[in-house]
């Protein structure tokens, strides 16, 4: 139950307002002049108070200059008979949220108490949510993985990124799924001159497009259904900080255009409002699609593309630095053994070879997610080859290949059986290694999603990711 104070010398007016906020559901104090207001002001919680300027002793605009020098964060809707510009124009300068002038309608003190309980809402809102993302990008920040390798296609990517980071360039980062296209983000913006501020992802394949756009600029309440309050969006909360738009290529083309207007103005709309709100976020893209070609099929806008592709950053497959596995393998044991509280198990130099020698589809996310069913399937234990996925001890093997073991024995095959063995194994593979988001799922095996949702329905195919 929200607590409003009303501070007025008419008792008629203090007795007209408390009845009528009581049935509105709010707890209503009341204070016969400015001297007895500002003690409660002190001494109680409270969420508005309603001020009358015209008092004896202590004015309405002497109250509102206490509580300025005295700090007292309690907003303040001015309701007076003595209604000017000059007068309206001092409250408002003094802090006051409204102004209303006496003979009011009661339903206009309600809908202006309804505005300012969620203004102070959404305000308390983004400063938990900015205080939220400060936290998590300071641990972040601190436990940021550095970009590990000796590679020369690693280190031509560590060279470029210290070159673009302190440009405030849109970058578009592109780069076959799970190449680790958040971490360069995540080092762009930390080695830039915007890193005090917040790092703000958004993954656009993982949000249903109908409220896609909410997510992106906010909306107003009462927007749509459903819409019961004001909500921020994230170039509002990535403001002089970076913004992520990852899976870039899956934006609709509605969508398309408003983003385009965002990189072009630095403004927008929320959702269902008219007020327009300047942004000075950093943008960069991320995507594994070939945005070239999708803008020839007319997938994907021209123009938006040009403008993401100011600073251009590919990131190269796992399988064409190989040298750097072992190096990543140790430094992930390292760093989730430490984080998990466990032993970290030894990798055998035959176990090595086999990784080395893998084609890594799934690239360094795929490495990642081994080390950590490792970690926890033999603490402190050596890995053998046998501990390994049998597409690893099978060879070198990537999306477009067949495992060694599908050789032709002189029994003959039932060809149909082992391709529906292979596509099976191939569709559990990929959900495996994009952790269950089906639209990288299907980019993975060169399908759309539809395709791939189709199969697994048909194959019986279920999976839920750990």
């Amino acid at each position: 139950m929200h607590r409003i104070l009303v501070i007025d010398d008419e008792q008629s007016i203090r007795d007209l307002l408390k009845d009528f906020l009581q049935t509105k559901g709010f707890e209503v104090s009341t204070a016969s002049d400015g001297e007895s207001g500002l003690t409660l002001l002190k001494e109680n919680t409270f969420d508005l108070f309603l001020l009358d300027l015209m008092m004896p002793g202590i004015s309405g605009l002497d109250v509102l200059r206490q509580r300025e020098s005295e700090k007292i964060d309690i907003p303040c809707i001015v309701i007076t008979a003595h209604a000017s510009v000059q007068t309206a124009v001092e409250a408002m300068k003094l802090g006051a949220f409204d102004y209303i002038s006496k003979p009011f309608v009661l339903e206009d003190i309600h809908l202006a108490i309804t505005r300012l309980l969620d203004y102070s809402r959404l305000q308390e809102e983004n400063r938990s949510l900015k205080s939220e993302l400060k936290k998590k990008n300071t641990l972040n920040k601190r436990a940021l993985d550095r970009i590990i390798g000796t590679s020369d296609s690693i280190q031509s990517v560590i060279k470029f990124v210290e070159k673009i980071a302190d440009s405030d360039s849109t970058v578009l980062v592109t780069g076959e799924s799970g190449t680790g296209k958040e971490l360069i983000a995540k080092n762009i913006h930390y080695s830039s001159s915007r890193a005090g501020k917040p790092f703000v992802p958004l993954n656009c394949a993982a949000i249903p497009k109908d409220i896609l756009e909410s997510e992106l600029f906010g909306h107003e309440k009462g927007a749509f259904t459903g819409a019961v309050s004001t909500r921020i969006g994230r170039f509002e909360l990535a403001n002089q900080g970076t913004l992520l738009l990852d899976e870039i290529g899956e934006l609709a083309p509605a969508l398309q255009v408003k983003l385009l207007r965002v990189l072009q103005e630095k403004e927008f709309e929320r959702v269902g409002g008219i007020k327009t709100i300047k942004t000075d976020a950093r943008i960069i893209a991320a995507t594994n699609r070939d945005l070239e070609k999708a803008v020839k099929d007319g997938e994907f806008r021209e123009d938006l593309y040009y403008r993401l592709n100011v600073i251009p950053l590919k990131l190269p497959p796992l399988r064409k630095m190989k040298e750097d596995i072992p190096m990543m393998i140790d430094h992930f044991i390292t760093h989730m053994s430490k984080r998990k509280g466990r032993a970290a198990p030894t990798i055998s130099a035959e176990t090595m070879k086999f990784l080395t020698g893998y084609n890594w589809p799934g690239n360094v996310r795929e490495l990642e997610n081994l080390v950590e069913r490792m970690l926890i399937l033999k603490e402190g234990e050596v890995v053998s080859p046998d501990d390994l996925p049998e597409r690893m001890r099978s060879g070198a093997v990537d999306r477009k290949s067949v495992s060694r073991e599908q050789a032709l024995s002189s029994d003959g095959v039932d060809l149909n059986i082992m391709l529906d063995e292979i596509e099976n194994n191939m569709i559990i593979q990929a959900l495996e290694i994009s952790r269950g988001v089906k639209s990288k799922a299907a980019n993975l095996l060169g399908l759309n999603r539809t395709t791939l949702i189709e199969k697994m329905k048909k194959k019986a195919i279920e999976y839920n990711a750990s």
